[in-house]
């Protein structure tokens, strides 16, 4: 017999670690005298059609196995925790109570081992916007989100700032070319990436036929709050990307995994949900153990869609500088819709779901935006164990999308625009400047989770119109 490894039972579909174990027993003890090649064929016929080989002796053990996975494995009811989990608030002032009692309700899962709460808090689907949550060997699909892998991309460039009030007209006529928002459609020119030829789409059936729409979508960008702008950006005397102190042009994006990571997080929320039964109030955070075939599969797509999202943000940067002539000295870009594997302070390990939250681990970049007339703040963490090495991912909506709408006109907001000498291609009065908190007092209140490198200025803004 062939060295038969758990890889390689991975590509031919056996994906759950006990059905793995079990059938390297089998193989190790019953075909010792068969090729690899011989036995991996066995294998795809025995997964193909289990009922077959349920009265072979020597393979009814896998049959059976597989057959219990197909049938599903009935789900397993839990109660909360009489007693929440730690959880650490910064900027509590600004947050909104019931941004708070979503926390709070996360904190009694008796999977959550710690939480912590963003100063850009405000309620969301799940966890909150804002929300950070440390779980034992358990993944939540709806405390990561629908975006999966929603990021944020900065490119520094080797120009000063006064390039865009020389190049403006440039600079729009590019954003206009090689960026599309919005929920269809895609650029003009078929985007190229490596993510594309990721095997993860043919390992898992459920995310083959979303191929075709992740090649349509790629380098594309969401509606609501997502965006592509130019802009200044000054940096602080001894920052950490060892910039001179000086002001330099700036590509700002803030895009996600689009139709993709929507598609996942929906797929595995819903079998969460059908296997893992909390009380009715708790349920959208139903989780999947990281031991399970679901859970290994989540973790893998959810993977694949942070990779996604990255290649999104590739694409719209290299299109963007190529088209205008320009070259980035240094990139910085970090997820804030996604699940990390991390340890707690006494060594356990954990999975940290930060859903609108910025990873800080000490010397760690990140970029927290403000608004579309406020500055965007460049960070490195300070690795705070309370905050579990997070930070907010922006300055958090102050109000609704329908408050904002009714509470400001196209008019008032161009007189915001030009007194902040920001020019808007797109965008809608629902992301107007006043429907943000204030950036300025969200960082005061995270000062003990970052320290500030550099301040990014919007000049121009790309966003959807709706």
């Amino acid at each position: 017999m062939g060295n038969l490894r758990t890889k390689d039972l991975s590509k031919i579909g056996y994906h759950n670690d006990q059905l793995r174990s079990l059938v390297i027993g089998v193989v190790s003890k019953n075909f010792k005298h068969h090729s690899k090649q011989e036995i991996l064929d066995l294998l795809v016929d025995i997964k193909n059609d289990p009922e077959a080989f349920l009265d072979n002796t020597l393979t009814s053990k896998i049959a059976e196995k597989i057959i219990g996975k197909e049938e599903g494995a009935p789900f397993k009811a839990y109660t909360l925790r009489d007693e929440p989990v730690c959880v650490k608030t910064y900027g509590g002032k600004f947050i909104e109570p019931s941004a708070k009692q979503q926390m709070e309700l996360a904190s009694l899962l008796p999977v959550s081992l710690q939480g912590a709460l963003m100063a850009d808090a405000h309620m969301g689907f799940g966890l909150p916007i804002g929300g950070v949550l440390a779980t034992d060997n358990a993944v939540i699909p709806y405390a990561v989100g629908m975006d999966i892998g929603c990021r944020m991309a900065l490119s520094i460039i080797d120009e000063s700032d006064s390039f865009i009030k020389r190049s403006a007209y440039q600079i729009k006529q590019a954003l206009k070319k090689h960026t599309h928002f919005g929920m269809e459609g895609g650029l003009d020119i078929r985007q190229e990436h490596e993510v594309l030829d990721s095997t993860v789409f043919n390992e898992i059936p459920f995310l083959k036929p979303l191929r075709g729409k992740a090649v349509r979508q790629l380098g594309t960008s969401g509606k609501g709050n997502h965006f592509v702008e130019f802009g200044e950006i000054e940096m602080l005397a001894d920052n950490a990307l060892g910039l001179p102190a000086r002001r330099y042009l700036a590509l700002l994006t803030h895009s996600g995994s689009r139709g993709l990571g929507a598609a996942i997080a929906k797929h595995y929320t819903k079998l969460a949900m059908d296997t893992c039964k909390l009380p009715k109030h708790a349920q959208q955070l139903a989780w999947l153990d990281l031991n399970s075939e679901a859970g290994q599969e989540y973790w893998l797509a959810m993977a694949l869609a942070g990779d996604y999202a990255k290649a999104c943000h590739d694409r719209i940067h290299s299109n963007l500088l190529k088209a205008l002539g320009l070259k980035a000295i240094c990139v910085v870009e970090n997820h804030h819709n996604f699940a990390w594997k991390d340890k707690l302070s006494d060594g356990k390990e954990m999975i940290i779901h930060r859903k609108g939250a910025t990873p800080a681990h000490k010397g760690e970049l990140g970029i927290i935006p403000g608004s579309m007339t406020t500055p965007a703040y460049l960070v490195s963490g300070k690795g705070n164990h309370d905050a579990l090495y997070s930070a907010s991912h922006g300055a958090g909506r102050a109000m609704s999308r329908q408050k904002a709408k009714d509470s400001m006109t196209v008019s008032a907001m161009k007189k915001m625009l030009i007194n902040a000498d920001v020019t808007l291609i797109g965008g809608t009065v629902e992301e107007n400047p006043l429907a943000y908190k204030d950036i300025d007092a969200v960082m005061t209140a995270q000062r003990d989770l970052v320290d500030i490198q550099g301040k990014f200025y919007p000049r121009i803004v790309r966003m959807n119109k709706e």
